[in-house]
């Protein structure tokens, strides 16, 4: 019988599902959870408690490690050179002696040679006492600043000879012993003098010298505390003369050991000036000169208020020189006596007709010191404005020919005075100057030719021009404090009759020497307005160029035909027979120029101006001079002849230094001076081409 074979049932396994969060695993995590909280809770308790009670102690801990380890490093401010390479601002490397007191302390055997050493580097041995024991955490104190570069490196020929022989002495102690037959350990100990000489350490830094002193004071400027530009090419280049500081960062390594990381400071660039310093120093040395023989003469007090020369390349507008009187040394610029001579300042910090003394100087205050060096520090060239006299008269007959309103067959007649509106305005030549064409107005430097001039040029050109000569308005050289002037000038519809007679010849309007300079290089160069400039180049401190000032053509002033008609107007002002600055000639050479009397407000105080601007030499104009005498200590203040011969002194001196050769016969008596002077020689053209030809040969 079949059938169906049934075999033993086989068991399924169970399958199991999630463990479930049972209520007792959710309670225990809470606990834990609160646990935690609370922890956290009572660090930041005890992290506020910390900070209440010593956050002060550990911030001045972290500071003092702070500025131990994290350090920055100066940078080396650029230097100023004249345009042959002469240096007149440069950056020293000098060093602040910096004191450990944490590590003098770490053995008590450090402490004296320590102390010792410190007085050895100019340091108050028992001063530095007194701040280790106040401050024994101490790891950074400048105990000394800007020592010079000689003493350090003394002071570690001294201490490294010192433990040398230290180190040599000990070692002849343990042989000493050996041959005795004793242990190294029971050698004799030498007194570690230098060697425990611990917790002392140099910091670079830089100080500001200036090794030509004077020399160009204020065009140069000063740097004072923390690289900042005071005036001059100083401040106007403050950001280029400056670098970037580096710094030296100290960290812990994971095995705790101390990592310096050091990025280098970038050192400032260089500026290459256009200014000969052999031009300034003969600039300055006849402006001194005129201001020491004046000195005391009418009043106790400096020779003028104010001497200054301005010599420009006319052809570039390049800056050659640029002096003035009194000056002051800018190694000491806060050198109070240097004031002492100079006119008591108003509450509006205007010159006052009373001078200084050597006793007031000294006695001032610190607000009124502040006033005066500001007064001494400021730039007369740039800075200080003035009516121009007559050296505006070259400018008006310009603007006359240049509009048409002139011709050169032009008659004026001058009796002495002219009647302008209701006033009498006076000619120089109260005799009167006859009849004069445009020429001998500038010749003679007649006013009331001047004036007619004026009234048929009219206000509206005349006020137009003015500002074509940029008078008034800044001529953006590269020097800090240059002044504007056009409060001082007249626009058409306020100008009256009298405004415009008087103007035409420099009267009643005002201007700095800046602008009459770089104006009247315009008038003789073929009307080309250069704006000036007294920085050449700029150089990276590796020495690269980095900006090179190429001369700028700013506008058109004058056609070349009014331009060649002045110069020889001008040439006729120093060589004709009424000319008035035939003393500003040197031997030897034809020059053109005008002079300039301009009397101060207010009026008919017996206080002038005197001026002359001229070029040279006359066939080939190189160079413009620019003098100016302010307010002469002398009984007898309006003698334009003054400035002339302050401007034949430098020229005879600066022509044969540029080259520029004698073209015209000399006298016997112009000879012997230039003899003194060592000159004659070097400007007679043809002793220096029979010496060139003998060299060739």
């Amino acid at each position: 019988m079949s059938g169906r074979r049934y075999g033993s049932a086989r068991r399924r396994p169970v399958r199991k599902g999630p463990k479930r969060f049972t209520i007792s695993m959710q309670k225990r995590l809470v606990v834990l959870f609160l646990l935690v909280l609370v922890s956290f809770g009572m660090l930041a308790i005890r992290l506020i408690l910390i900070q209440r009670d010593n956050g002060r102690s550990y911030t001045m801990q972290v500071l003092s490690q702070q500025a131990y380890d994290n350090k920055s490093l100066p940078y080396k401010r650029g230097r100023i050179t004249d345009a042959k390479g002469t240096v007149l601002a440069d950056s020293k490397l000098v060093y602040n002696v910096i004191i450990d007191a944490r590590q003098i302390l770490e053995d008590e055997t450090y402490l004296e040679p320590s102390l010792n050493a410190a007085e050895r580097l100019g340091v108050n041995k028992e001063e530095l006492r007194t701040y280790i024991t106040e401050h024994p955490g101490s790891q950074y104190y400048i105990a000394r600043k800007n020592l010079p570069y000689q003493e350090r490196r003394a002071f570690d020929q001294e201490v490294s000879e010192g433990i040398a022989a230290e180190e040599a002495a000990q070692k002849k102690a343990e042989e000493d012993a050996e041959k005795a037959g004793k242990d190294k350990s029971e050698a004799v100990q030498v007194e570690k003098v230098y060697s425990n000489i611990k917790g002392i350490w140099f910091e670079d830094n830089y100080i500001r010298t200036y090794p030509c002193g004077t020399l160009a004071a204020d065009v140069i400027g000063f740097s004072s505390a923390g690289n900042r530009g005071s005036f001059g090419l100083e401040e106007y280049y403050n950001d280029t003369l400056n670098g970037v500081k580096g710094r030296t960062y100290g960290y812990l390594d994971e095995s705790l050991s101390m990592e310096q990381t050091t990025i280098q400071p970038t050192d400032g660039n260089n500026l290459v000036l256009t200014l000969d310093a052999n031009i300034q120093s003969i600039c300055e040395k006849y402006l001194k000169e005129f201001n020491d023989s004046f000195k005391n003469k009418k009043h106790k007090g400096n020779g003028t208020n104010n001497a200054a020369c301005i010599i420009m390349d006319v052809n570039t507008g390049a800056i050659l020189a640029m002096a003035s009187e009194p000056g002051f040394d800018l190694n000491d610029p806060y050198n109070i006596a240097a004031v002492s001579g100079m006119p008591k300042l108003d509450e509006k910090d205007e010159a006052t007709t009373n001078y200084l003394t050597d006793a007031e100087a000294a006695a001032l205050t610190d607000q009124e010191k502040t006033r005066y060096l500001n007064a001494l520090w400021t730039n007369y060239c740039i800075s200080r404005h003035f009516e121009p006299g007559s050296t505006a008269k070259p400018f008006t007959t310009a603007l006359g020919l240049e509009t048409g309103k002139l011709k050169l067959s032009d008659k004026f007649l001058c009796e002495g005075q002219l009647l302008v509106g209701d006033t009498w305005i006076k000619c120089a030549h109260l005799e009167g100057c006859g009849e004069l064409d445009v020429a001998g107005a500038i010749e003679r430097s007649c006013n009331v030719s001047l004036m007619q001039e004026a009234e048929k040029i009219g206000p509206e050109i005349f006020c137009k021009y003015q500002n074509v000569f940029n008078f008034g308005l800044r001529t953006n050289v590269d020097l800090a404090g240059e002044t504007r002037t056009d409060g001082y000038l007249y626009k058409p519809e306020d100008m009256s009759e009298t405004d415009l007679a008087t103007n035409s010849f420099g009267q009643n309007f005002e201007v700095t020497m800046i602008q009459m300079a770089a104006g009247f290089c315009s008038l003789i160069n073929g009307g080309n307005y250069y704006q000036p400039h007294i920085v050449d180049r700029i150089t990276s401190a590796g020495g690269s160029t980095v900006q090179t000032n190429e001369p700028r053509i700013l506008k058109k002033t004058v056609s070349e035909e009014t331009s060649n008609m002045i110069k020889d107007f001008c040439i006729q002002a120093v060589e004709g027979e009424h000319a008035t600055g035939t003393a500003a000639r040197p031997a030897g050479y034809r020059i053109g120029g005008k002079t300039g009397t301009a009397e101060t407000l207010p009026r008919d105080n017996g206080q002038y101006v005197v001026s002359f601007l001229g070029f040279a030499p006359a066939d080939d104009p190189q160079i413009c001079i620019y003098v100016v005498l302010d307010r002469i200590n002398n009984k007898k203040q309006d003698e334009a002849v003054r400035a002339c011969e302050v401007a034949k002194n430098i020229l005879t001196e600066v022509l044969p230094y540029m080259n520029i050769y004698m073209t015209e016969p000399v006298t016997d008596a112009e000879r012997g001076e230039l003899e003194k002077l060592g000159l004659y020689d070097t400007n007679d053209r043809s002793k220096a081409e029979e010496s060139q030809d003998e060299t060739q040969e």
